[in-house]
């Protein structure tokens, strides 16, 4: 029996991994790709998202980023059991562990805010170029190209490679008026006095896209991490974007800062490193986050 839905290219990968399959139940939670839950006849189950073209879809990429989050500790991801980075003409696919979904309990959050603060420790700077910015490979969020070039400070990758990027390609797209080009390229100029302080960090593994849709609640409760956009940063970027989509509350906000103590400027750092999430959301669902964007813009200039 072949899964109803799944291309031919797929079935046959998956089943070298594990074995005759069975069924196919689609699930819900992706705007940009079908998945499912897929059943060999052996009984096991996996997760498993597809590209409906053929094609790369960035899961090679994805796939690197669950296995570096996997090894550096902290919030437990699915198991990569298989990925297809869609060369000569097919589809790609991404085949994880299957863990059965359920909903938050009182202890998620407190779990969650530990195992970040974990996941955050600061990268050795005595081992050279893996303790910097950045990532070994350009990545993704969501469709849009997320570069990762070396050889940057922080506030220069922040500033170009995040912020100017998403800016540019949302004004040329009409997002927003020339006349904000100018407060732009002030911030953009600016960038080591805006983020000043996070020195005291130091660079950690960031997930990188970490909104709560990204956290998966596991059957007994616990937090998974799923679709990262990883690279090497600063630890408030994923603080300040699960703020602003969606959020775990006090109490994961309190087992963060007991396991590690935000330093001195967090606040103030907080709308700059939400203005890049806002920035890609109007490249993807227009106009409805304009505003959002250009107050965070605004904020972040209000604290040079």
């Amino acid at each position: 029996m072949t899964p109803a839905g799944l291309p031919d290219q797929v079935v046959s990968a998956v089943e070298e991994l594990l074995g005759p399959l069975e069924s196919l139940e689609r699930v819900g939670g992706g705007c940009i790709h079908p998945a499912g839950r897929i059943r060999a006849r052996d009984g096991s189950d996996a997760f498993i998202k597809w590209s409906s073209d053929p094609g790369p879809a960035g899961f090679a990429v994805e796939a690197r980023g669950l296995e570096a989050l996997a090894a550096r500790g902290g919030v437990p991801v699915p198991e990569v059991l298989g990925v297809g980075e869609g060369s000569d003409g097919q589809p790609a696919w991404l085949l994880l562990e299957w863990i059965a979904p359920g909903s938050a309990r009182p202890h998620t959050p407190r779990e969650l805010g530990v195992g970040l603060a974990h996941l955050h420790r600061p990268l050795d700077p005595d081992t050279g170029p893996t303790a910097a910015p950045g990532w070994e490979e350009d990545g993704w969020i969501a469709t849009l190209p997320q570069p990762n070039p070396g050889g940057l400070t922080w506030p220069e990758f922040w500033a170009q490679a995040r912020i100017e990027p998403q800016w540019r390609r949302a004004r040329d797209a009409g997002g927003f008026p020339r006349s904000e080009d100018r407060a732009m390229e002030t911030l953009l100029d600016r960038m080591d006095e805006a983020l000043e302080g996070w020195e005291a960090d130091g660079i950690c593994l960031l997930h990188g896209d970490l909104w709560s849709g990204n956290v998966h609640i596991a059957h007994d409760g616990t937090p998974y991490l799923v679709d990262p956009a990883a690279y090497r940063g600063h630890r408030e970027v994923d603080l300040a974007m699960l703020d602003l989509f969606g959020g775990f509350g006090d109490p994961f906000h309190q087992a963060y800062r007991e396991a590690t103590p935000l330093v001195p400027g967090h606040r103030r750092r907080r709308s700059l490193y939400q203005l890049y999430p806002l920035l890609v959301h109007v490249n993807l669902f227009g106009g409805g986050y304009t505003a959002r964007a250009l107050d965070a813009l605004n904020s972040g200039l209000a604290a040079i």
